[in-house]
């Protein structure tokens, strides 16, 4: 299947992140390959699924991945028997996720939406899932209640950003660490417009997650806090392995639609 391109009404925040995104498609190329043939594993280290626990039953399973990128999520969910759709915000992502579906032969629609307006009718999809993707890049007091639109009942939504701890320490300089200092308020925690970024984040704090997700008819299931393996390494340099042996810096939310 081709791509799909859908017009819709747009935040004035989306802009900026198809743009970011774009620019990065490039750079993102080696790591989509990497991740499509490799297995599943999560978040900045590559933590593998089986010491994570992302993943809900997948098998006959429709499962819309929300803010796909380079959609090595989807094959994952497709190899172990899910029928995934990809989503996301750039096209040019979604340009190399193409082109990986013709080297590893595999099939499953594409397409170029955002997530605070999904083109899907109402309960259409049995799971949705993200790693980042939509859990940071798109309003949550939009893309939750999207999420539980299209979910069917007893649906369940899984999706892996940055904790809400992180986001409290860490830098307006991504090259620089986060250190032991929080250097922002927890209260009123949502949109981040960081000065060396062109891409506009969203993060909440526990209690507010807690409140979206029931708000908009989820139980919640768990919260997952991350930790790398000792040693492990790790490509981005806003976090270290050794802050987040010591403290979470990515958590996994599992909610079930009621």
């Amino acid at each position: 299947m081709g791509l799909i391109t859908v017009v819709d009404p747009t935040p004035d925040y989306i802009a900026a992140n198809r743009a970011a995104w774009d620019a990065k498609a490039g750079r993102d190329e080696s790591t989509g390959e990497r991740n499509w043939a490799g297995h599943p594993a999560w978040g900045l280290w590559g933590i593998p699924e089986e010491q994570v626990g992302f993943f809900p039953d997948l098998d006959d399973r429709d499962v819309l991945e929300n803010g796909c990128g380079t959609a090595y999520v989807s094959a994952w969910v497709s190899r172990l028997g899910g029928r995934p759709v990809g989503l996301d915000n750039s096209a040019k992502q979604l340009m190399t996720a193409r082109r990986l579906q013709d080297e590893h032969d595999l099939r499953f629609p594409l397409i170029h939406g955002i997530a605070e307006h999904l083109p899907f009718q109402d309960e259409s999809f049995d799971v949705v899932l993200n790693e980042y993707g939509a859990a940071i890049w798109a309003d949550p007091y939009r893309w939750i209640l999207e999420a539980a639109r299209v979910l069917r009942p007893g649906g369940e939504l899984v999706f892996l950003g940055n904790s809400t701890l992180l986001m409290l320490c860490a830098e307006d300089d991504e090259t620089i660490p986060a250190g032991t200092a929080m250097l922002r308020d927890h209260f009123g925690m949502h949109r981040f417009d960081w000065p060396d970024d062109d891409g506009i984040e969203f993060h909440l704090g526990h209690g507010d997650w807690i409140r979206v997700l029931r708000d908009n008819g989820f139980e919640i299931l768990d919260l997952i806090e991350l930790r790398p393996p000792e040693g492990a390494e790790t490509s981005y340099t806003f976090v270290t392995t050794e802050w987040a042996r010591r403290w979470p810096a990515e958590e996994v939310w599992r909610a079930r639609k009621r």
